[in-house]
């Protein structure tokens, strides 16, 4: 485990040989790396956490292969594919809602089929093509959504979708950031409960970048927008069906139900390999259930206890409540099976 002290912090360091990965629990009192040199400590790191957004799951699992591959075709140069196989089938069950994680694991899989002179360089290169890929296609997201928000005063964002939670930049992070360059907006973060995600992460990330922002309770999103602060609510995506219903952080759903109400848009913010083209509605996709024990405190946590609790940890936001779905490729405005369809054809 190693610390870093320096201000430019980012979720996923890759060495050339392990995959450090900053412990995203700590944050942001804390700021220690952990270190993996194989697919299961990436599984472990995944699953608990340790890392978290969906383009930075789905990056890290690309370099949990890189690092079978390193692994076991060093100890069989003869059937190392079958054991790097399990190791996919294991990264695959870490997290089950985000599809960037199953689109990551299925890019490295293909190379499994194709004859390679050097596996071991040529599977970290394609883990590294994965991570740059993803930065540059933050990049575009940024400046594209912050063409929609001319004239805003009042940006709000729900969870965390910044350096942290993809491979640099950020999706619906990125869009603020973008904006707050161009002009004078004033920013808002729920604290996202329960895990805190905007208290803990994204206003450190944004105070970090010299961005002023405002941290509210989640309860308290209504009065703001009522107040008439806020003009856009911007949230990244976790999966994203072919008509637009995107699955993102608990509590999304909510902010879309009240910014219909108050006049306020939302907007999604995503790569489109968060898109999954083969479910057709938000009905279809899985959402993951935590344990009670990430909720409860510690009182209620005892066998016999009557007190439990419920812990899906995303939500599904219908398209109809969202006004612009933003991708490297291109906007989709007030998405649907058909407007989706532009993305699908650019891709």
């Amino acid at each position: 485990m190693t610390q870093q002290t320096n201000e430019t912090v980012q979720a996923l360091i890759w060495t050339g040989s392990s995959l450090k990965v900053l412990d995203q629990r700590k944050l942001p009192d804390t700021i220690i790396y952990d270190e993996y040199q194989d697919a299961g400590g990436v599984t472990e790191a995944i699953a608990s956490m340790r890392v978290r957004g969906a383009p930075a799951i789905g990056i890290a699992a690309a370099y949990g292969v890189a690092l079978s591959v390193s692994q076991h075709h060093v100890n069989d140069a003869v059937d190392w594919q079958a054991q790097v196989s399990k190791d996919i089938a294991l990264l695959a069950q870490s997290r089950p809602t985000a599809v960037n994680l199953f689109w990551a694991l299925a890019q490295m899989e293909a190379l499994l089929a194709q004859k390679l002179d050097d596996p071991k360089a040529e599977f970290i290169a394609a883990a590294e093509q994965i991570h740059a890929d993803d930065i540059a296609a933050n990049i575009k997201m940024g400046e594209m959504g912050a063409d929609l928000l001319a004239g805003s005063k009042g940006l709000m964002t729900h969870c965390n979708t910044g350096t942290l939670a993809t491979g640099g930049y950020g999706t619906a992070l990125g869009v603020i950031r973008s904006a707050t360059k161009r002009q004078a907006v004033n920013v808002y973060a729920g604290e996202t409960r329960p895990w805190l995600q905007g208290a803990r992460l994204t206003v450190w990330e944004l105070a970090q970048d010299g961005i002023p922002v405002t941290l509210v309770a989640d309860s308290a999103a209504a009065w703001l927008m009522k107040s008439g602060a806020i003009d856009w609510v911007i949230v990244g995506a976790d999966r994203i069906a072919a008509n637009g219903d995107t699955a993102n952080k608990i509590g999304t759903y909510s902010l879309a139900v009240l910014a219909k109400h108050h006049g306020v848009k939302l907007m999604v913010v995503a790569p489109t390999t968060t898109i999954d083209w083969g479910i057709e509605s938000g009905s279809e996709i899985e959402i993951e259930q935590r344990d009670p024990k990430e909720l409860l405190p510690v009182c209620y946590d005892h066998e016999g206890s009557l007190v439990t609790a419920w812990n899906p940890v995303f939500d599904v936001t219908p398209a109809e409540l969202i006004a612009a779905i933003v991708t490297e490729r291109g906007v989709v405005l007030n998405p649907s099976i058909e407007t989706m369809r532009t993305i699908k054809d650019a891709i």
